[in-house]
């Protein structure tokens, strides 16, 4: 059984996160496929989405972040970006991310990874880290600021507030917003014109505008990596972990 799905219609792969039982939550063997799944993809366009109800509800909690307990998630020896952004980041195909419903922590960091985004009006958005006392991972530093400029950038990090797909609409977020049922259709039909176009214009399009625009992604999932590394440890983590398992507020102390 399979977390992410990989369907290829024509040009186009599909790739499904497909964990709709926990909204789609990323484990260690979910990150793993979709690496795969873009790193041997053959196709002119991606579009990534996730099983109704949810695009992606980040890290599945009691896996990746151990559940609150005192013995924190595991954490790479040697900092380094992670390898699923990394296949994301570094890919010539263009990405589409169909964004189907809540796009949250990790979730939301894989919206941000696609070159354009095409959001159900059921989505919604939050960059969720600062509650469970950790950092984003690298494209909320990088790219979320290029779509809706610093100051909107740094309230939605800092506050870890979710905002509607009509909000992410307004800021910039996203490109556009439809009707539930026609998201994946007009996600598609936005692929199969991508694809239909010469692919090596494409790819160096990608590539030129990363160059111009991009930061050096593997430098900056170092400095995220051993920021998390540092943070795993504390006491806010644990407490923001307890909290979301416990469905209470959480009472932070800075240690």
């Amino acid at each position: 059984m399979t977390d992410v799905r990989v369907d290829r219609i024509g040009e186009v792969d599909v790739v499904t996160i497909d964990r709709p039982d926990v909204r789609n939550a990323l484990r260690y063997k979910s990150y793993d496929e979709l690496e795969r799944a873009v790193r041997t993809s053959t196709a002119r366009c991606i579009v990534v989405t996730g099983a109704d109800p949810a695009f992606c509800s980040g890290d599945d909690v009691r896996e990746v972040m151990g559940g609150g307990n005192e013995g924190a998630a595991p954490v790479a020896v040697r900092p380094r970006l992670t390898p699923a952004a990394d296949a994301l980041l570094h890919t010539d195909i263009p990405v589409i991310a169909a964004v189907n419903g809540a796009a949250v922590g990790w979730g939301m960091e894989l919206a941000l990874m696609a070159d354009l985004r095409v959001a159900s009006e059921k989505a919604k958005f939050g960059e969720l880290f600062v509650l469970r006392g950790l950092c984003s991972d690298a494209p909320g530093l990088g790219r979320l600021a290029q779509l809706v400029g610093r100051e909107k950038a740094a309230e939605l990090l800092f506050t870890g507030d979710v905002i509607t797909a009509e909000e992410a609409l307004r800021i910039g977020l996203v490109g556009r917003v439809v009707a539930h049922e026609q998201l994946l259709p007009t996600a598609m039909e936005l692929a199969q014109k991508i694809a239909a176009r010469p692919p090596l214009a494409v790819q160096r399009l990608k590539a030129g505008l990363r160059t111009a625009l991009d930061p050096d992604w593997v430098e900056l999932g170092e400095w995220v990596s051993r920021s998390l590394g540092e943070l795993f440890r504390t006491e806010d983590h644990r407490e923001g972990v307890r909290a979301f398992l416990e469905r209470r507020e959480p009472k932070f102390e800075g240690r």
